[in-house]
């Protein structure tokens, strides 16, 4: 039920069945149980329909969407011109008695209706009601176990009377409902703080002159003791708020003993009130009210400089509490929109922060309370809604102050940013550009936690803080650049770039206006470790420009339609190519600016020649949109770029680039004219593609992008040398030392030159690192620690022959030991020899010990540079799934499937570290999604048909040679896909040359012309032979990698094979080598014939024959079936009567002269088989084909058990549900003597063995309680049976324990039992 009193009000089935008197109904009911129904049940009332009494039961639903469409609807009946009063009584009354339901969820609902029920009718008598509440939900004459429901009863009532918002308007009833919550405020065990709530709740909604007229001395008394309870000053808080006029400084002495709040004396006990609200919220983790309430005092009285000073740094953060410090921290973030500008540098600057900071970093241990995303909300929320720009800009500073050791606690990626205004952004940046510049450590709050206090490192401390304060300002000003929410121009990108540009590779001589970097000079000079780097977030910034959107008027300007062109400004240029220009002007600055890695001659022609290069292509652009022409630009921007990191490499780089151009310039001149005359050399594709791969071996994201963004724009110019390329990378010949592999190893090598020592790691050291580069060095580690623990094992493996013969010999030549041939007898060998032995010995096992080291090392080697060409060869996978993705249609596409399938077969998928197994799952999804299921694929096939063909037939065998189903699998989607590519490209379409003349004989070869249209240019013949080959050693080879699924797949993607392997497949219904194998073909036979291909073919003789010919092989099967105990046997049987299932229907939908009961005989057999019931999968899909023959389950007849004791069947019979039983009756004891008696001598007899009568259930159930309430008596008056004589006659005791037993329906045996208890009583008293 929903609540508790609505048994009384459910109607009864008489009442029920008779809606007619409500139009509308419909007459539907649903019928209830019949309930009692007290003497002043309103018989006319209960008319309803069903409808006005479910609304009440929606109302007390769990769910909240249920209970307010439940008042929703209750309003709206309520509402009718047809409703009566005695409907609105009923709701009245049925609301108030919900209101102390049970369930915790249905109290909301009948309060809420109640309320809106008040609202809208405004006809109700408060007065009423609220006597009706408190007369129903009388706490003083309620229960102990219903105290609880009945306080809950007149909240929720006060609470509905407050929400209707007529409460106000009638004082007299307001008066009431404060008194009755007062009262209700001593049940704090059940009802915790909610009166107070309710009370401060209606308050806040209370006129200034009701509350000084009715309400404040009710109040009086509780707003005295405000400083007993934190409830109680929460509402003399709430009231001081609320209605200044009424409680003057005059009458506010009068109830606490002082004019304001905020005093000396006032300070211990607000401290204690707050301690004990912050106990309060410590699971609900929040804010509480009181403090809230308390700073809106505080600051209209003037004293929040006090408050914060002595009440929360000098009190509560004093206290060293959980609860505490977290409500301290949560005052600081919520104070901040109440606050005033020096009130906020007040706060920040403190104590609390200083605090705050150190539990962020001892909350990045796990299992810590982080109170920094919370923080973060505050913030956010602060400078979202606060439109004051020196606010703003304040709390942003102020925050980005607070440092360990000169490296800020808040993360550079700090996404609260993104509500700051353009000026006030504008004004940050600034602000971290000049603390870059002069790093004044002084007006931040710099602390140290208590570790690195005990740590002796801090020498070079402050050079060590200004190196973490830049590093972190680097990476903010970066991430400024990469969020996109941020509201951002392009000057200050522009500007950003410029900055980390200039001080990671550039240093001022002179200051020129020209230059606005060199006007600003660093008061601590920038060392290599800081520059390096800079430089590094310089390339993890260019990469975040390569992939910026358009920004300001551009980005409004570019439709929803329109594509979005990444990495451009609003004129069309480069993010890169206005870097290049800048550094370039850098350049030519030699007197005002110096590199700091000056330019060989080399690398300056280089960068002029790029230049040129560039512009040459831009004029080009221009005339004609070409990607081949923007891949080269942003190329040789890219590798021109990082001569100011890598020189000598980038310069090789670029001649390679500048001879690519030029060959692709070259091609396109003789295109039209003549072929190129020098055949060896290479396409210039071919080149750009070696250069990618060398891209690709560095260890850069920015690299990485760029080389993925140009190889799409050169996609459509690939060819199969450069293709073929690419995939040399995966052979595995090339892991035996190839060049890409030695590429990769130099540059990691290089890169861990750069990287700083360990107590120099902090957030944003590496921008352009991989992170496959940290993955690598933890796998290195890792490896270190196995080869320590190994060391041993090889070391015993290492002692080979050649080293024992090498041992003999030394000591041979010692004559430690006696040559083959000579005695053995012992010689006396002086001191000098054995000194000379011990010497040899020992640069021996030295010589040994160095061989070890070298296998060591080696081993080692061989592992990284493994896990190296690992990572590479992940990044070149990303090309080969541009190219999928970019050029399906391709035939170049073909040349990729095989050395995918070769990928998955040599990756082993067991016995792999986990950059194995990522490598082999990022194959096989390229393989599966990029390749099998393309929606585009080549159309143009005429040439290479005859080489697809051989394709699948080398990937079919393969697939059948396979020693892994799932490697298996693969190669046959593999030949799946080239089946879709022949199959989907008809060469010579016959309908085509079709005529009117032709119609009759068009007909008559309708199904040949449909079978020649849908193959295409696949050879059908053949291609049957080889799937014919496939299934043929799947169905014979009992250890096939094939599957049935994969022949399955066939038949539903190809239905055009169903008819060509129809009859193998009917042949291995028998012919299969196992029961699994005839099983899967009785699945592709099934399969087969439910195609529209292979029906349309039954309708002549040589269809009726294929039929017969089925049901002959099923025959045979099913005569092969003698045991139906193993899985595989009744897998076999399970598809076989599929089969005949399909078969049946088969038939009767094609109307074919078949007779398929000549299967009867067979499956009745199969049916009397001795484990043939015992499987329930076996035995439904029988009887359901049995079903299909007329044939239906015979039913089982219920047999009773057996009781073979009925005396004892009957003693433990279990009581019936739902009856009263006999035990609860009232009998007249005084008539059951007699019979008492009686059985008292039945028992007698009972006792000899011969039970003639049994005591009924309820009888026994009655004696055994009787007997528990005697133990009961017994064990609490454990004197009145020790007065007892132990000597006494044991006649009438031993006859009650016969009568037990016998009642209790034990039989014999327990009667033999009592009756040598008997014989032993009776003896002791005989002694």
């Amino acid at each position: 039920m929903a609540v508790a009193s609505e048994a009384e009000w459910i109607p009864s089935p008489e009442a029920e069945r008779s809606p007619e008197s409500i139009p509308g109904t419909g007459g539907t009911t649903v019928p209830r149980k019949k309930r009692n129904r007290g003497p002043g049940s309103n018989i006319g009332l209960l008319q309803q329909n069903r409808q006005f009494l479910d609304f009440f039961w929606d109302i007390a639903k769990a769910a909240q969407d249920v209970r307010l469409q439940g008042i929703k609807g209750l309003l709206a009946y309520l509402k009718r011109p047809e409703s009566r009063d005695d409907e609105l009584q009923y709701a009245i009354k049925r609301l108030i008695d919900g209101l102390a339901a049970t369930r915790e969820t249905a109290r909301p609902g009948f309060s809420l209706a109640l309320a809106q029920l008040l609202q809208y009718n405004e006809e109700i008598p408060l007065q009423t009601v609220l006597e009706h509440i408190k007369k129903k939900h009388d706490v003083t004459k309620a229960k102990k176990q219903l105290i609880r429901n009945a306080a809950f009863g007149n909240l929720f009532g006060v609470l509905a009377l407050s929400q209707s918002g007529r409460l106000i308007k009638e004082p007299n009833i307001l008066l009431q409902s404060i008194q009755l919550l007062q009262s209700l405020s001593h049940f704090k065990q059940h009802l915790s703080n909610l009166p107070r709530k309710t009370i401060v709740d209606i308050l806040s909604e209370t006129p200034e002159a009701v509350f000084k007229e009715i309400l404040f001395e009710a109040l009086k008394a509780d707003m005295s003791s405000a400083f007993s309870n934190p409830e109680l000053l929460h509402l003399l808080l709430v009231a001081l708020e609320r209605f200044p006029n009424v409680l003057k400084p005059k009458t506010l002495k009068t109830l606490l003993g002082s004019t304001t709040i905020m005093t000396s004396e006032n300070i211990p006990k607000l401290l204690e009130m707050l301690k004990l609200s912050a106990k309060a919220v410590k699971k609900d983790q929040t804010l509480p009210p009181l403090a809230l309430s308390l700073v809106h005092i505080v600051l209209k009285e003037g004293t929040f400089e006090t408050f914060w000073k002595e009440l929360v740094e000098n009190g509560l953060l004093k206290h060293q509490t959980g609860p505490s410090c977290f409500l301290c921290f949560r005052l600081l973030g919520a104070t901040l929109p109440l606050l005033t500008l020096p009130q906020l540098n007040l706060v920040l600057t403190g104590e609390v922060m200083q605090h705050y900071g150190n539990h962020v970093l001892s909350a990045q241990l796990p299992d810590r309370f982080k109170f920094a995303p919370e923080m973060e909300t505050y913030v956010d929320s602060f400078l979202e809604n606060i439109q004051d720009a020196e606010k703003q800009f304040t709390v942003i500073t102020k925050f980005t102050c607070l440092t360990n050791r000169g490296n800020p606690v808040i993360p550079s990626y700090w996404k609260v940013v993104h509500h700051l205004q353009p000026s006030v952004l504008l004004n940050f940046v600034s602000w971290l550009k000049s603390m870059f510049i002069n790093p004044n450590l002084g007006t931040c709050i710099d602390f140290s936690t208590k570790r690195q206090k005990e740590s002796k490192e801090q020498a070079d401390l402050a050079q060590y803080s200004v190196l973490r304060l830049r590093t972190w300002i680097v990476a903010r000003l970066s991430s400024i650049v990469d969020n996109n929410q941020v509201k951002k121009e392009e000057d200050l990108v522009m500007d950003i770039a410029r900055f980390v540009f200039f001080h990671a590779f550039f240093a001022t001589e002179h200051q020129t206006p020209d230059i606005p970097e060199t006007e600003a000079t660093l008061s601590i000079p920038l060392d290599q470790t800081t520059r390096n780097i800079i430089a590094n977030s310089f390339f993890g910034l260019l990469n975040h420009l390569n992939s910026l959107p358009p920004l300001g008027d551009s980005r409004e300007s570019v439709g929803r339609t329109e594509k979005r062109t990444l990495g451009f400004t609003a004129d069309g240029n480069l993010w890169i190519s206005r870097v290049v220009h800048y550094a370039n002007a850098l350049l030519l600055e030699k007197k005002s600016v110096r590199v700091v890695k000056p330019f060989m001659q080399g690398q300056r022609e280089a960068w002029n020649r790029m230049l040129q290069s560039v512009e040459d292509l831009q004029k080009k652009s221009k005339k004609s949109q070409q990607l081949e022409t923007s891949a080269f630009q942003l190329l040789f921007l890219l590798v021109g770029i990082h001569l100011f990191k890598n020189g000598e490499d980038s310069v090789a780089l670029l001649n390679d680039i500048h001879e690519c151009l030029q060959k692709a310039l070259l091609k396109k001149r003789k295109k039209h004219s003549k072929p190129v005359t020098d055949e060896e050399q290479p396409e210039w594709v071919e080149v750009m593609v070696e250069i990618l791969l060398s891209l690709l071996s560095q260890p850069s994201r920015l690299m990485r992008q760029i080389t993925k963004t140009v190889f799409v724009r050169i996609c459509p110019h690939v060819t199969k040398a450069a293709l073929q390329l690419i995939l040399d990378v995966f052979k595995p010949e090339s892991e035996g030392g190839g060049e890409s592999a030695v590429i990769v190893t130099e540059e990691l090598d290089e890169m861990k030159k750069v990287k700083l020592p360990s107590r120099y790691e902090m957030e944003g050291e590496s921008d352009s690192d991989e992170s496959e580069e940290e993955g690598d060095d933890a796998d290195d580690e890792d490896d270190d620690e196995d080869d320590s623990g190994n060391e041993e094992v090889e070391e015993e493996e290492a002692v080979d022959d050649n080293f024992r013969m090498e041992l003999m010999k030394v000591l041979q030549a010692g004559r430690a030991v006696s040559k083959e041939g000579e005695s053995s007898d012992e010689e006396e060998v002086d001191d000098e020899t054995m000194m000379a032995l011990d010497k040899n010995i020992s640069s021996l096992f030295a010589e040994h010990r160095k061989r070890l080291q070298a296998k060591k090392d080696q081993a080692t080697k061989l592992r990284k540079e493994k896990t190296l060409r690992t990572d590479f060869k992940m990044k070149v996978l990303d090309l080969i799934e541009v190219f999928l993705v970019k050029q399906p249609e391709s035939p170049l596409v073909f040349d990729i499937i095989e050395p995918l399938i070769a990928i998955i077969e040599e990756t082993p998928s067991s016995h792999s570290d986990q950059q194995e197994q990522d490598f082999l799952r990022k194959t096989a999804d390229i393989f599966k999604n990029q390749l099998c299921k393309a929606k585009h694929y080549c159309r143009d096939i005429s040439e290479v048909k005859e080489d697809l063909h051989e394709l699948m037939e080398r990937l079919l065998n393969q697939a059948c040679q396979q020693p892994d189903s799932s490697v298996s699998l693969y190669c046959f989607s593999g030949a799946l896909y080239l089946f879709r590519v022949l199959k989907g490209n008809p060469t010579e379409p016959a309908a085509a040359d079709t005529s009117e003349e032709e119609a009759v004989q068009e007909q008559s070869s309708q199904t040949q012309t449909r079978q020649v249209d849908s193959i295409g240019s696949l050879d059908i013949v053949r291609v049957t032979e080889i799937y014919k080959k496939a299934l043929s050693l799947f169905m014979t080879k009992r250890n096939c990698s094939l599957t049935g699924p994969m022949f399955i797949d066939l038949f539903n993607r190809f239905p055009v094979m169903c008819g060509q392997l129809l009859q193998p497949a009917i042949k291995y219904i028998t012919d299969g080598v196992r029961q699994h194998q005839q099983g899967q073909a009785c699945s592709l036979v099934l399969k087969a014939l439910q195609t529209r291909e292979v029906r349309e073919t039954l309708i002549d003789t040589e269809g009726k024959a294929l039929i017969e010919q089925v049901i002959n092989q099923i025959k045979q099967c099913l005569r092969t079936v003698t045991k139906i105990k193993l899985k595989v046997d009744q897998e076999k049987v399970v598809k076989c009567l599929e089969l005949i299932s399909g078969l049946i229907k088969i038939v009767d939908q094609q109307k074919l002269n078949v007779s398929v009961k000549q299967l009867v005989p067979a499956l009745q057999k199969l049916g009397q088989l001795e484990e043939f019931g015992k499987t329930s999968q076996v035995d439904h899909t029988y009887w359901h084909v049995m079903k299909r023959f007329g044939i239906m389950r015979p039913k089982k007849e219920k047999v009773k058990a057996r009781v073979q004791n009925p005396v004892a069947a009957q003693g433990v019979l279990k009581k019936k549900k739902g009856f009263l039983p006999e035990t609860k009756k009232r009998k007249n004891w005084k008539k059951t003597k007699g019979p008492v008696q009686e059985d008292v001598q039945e028992g007698k007899e009972n006792s000899m063995g011969k039970p003639e009568d049994v005591p009924k259930a309820e009888e026994v159930g009655q004696e055994k309680k009787r007997n528990k309430r005697k133990r009961k008596k017994k064990k609490k008056n454990p004197e009145r049976g020790a007065t007892g004589n132990p000597g006494a006659k044991s006649g009438p005791p031993a006859k009650k324990i016969k009568t037990n037993a016998v009642e209790m329906g034990q039989g014999d045996k327990v009667g033999k039992r009592v009756t040598v208890k008997k014989e032993k009583q009776g003896g002791g008293a005989a002694e």
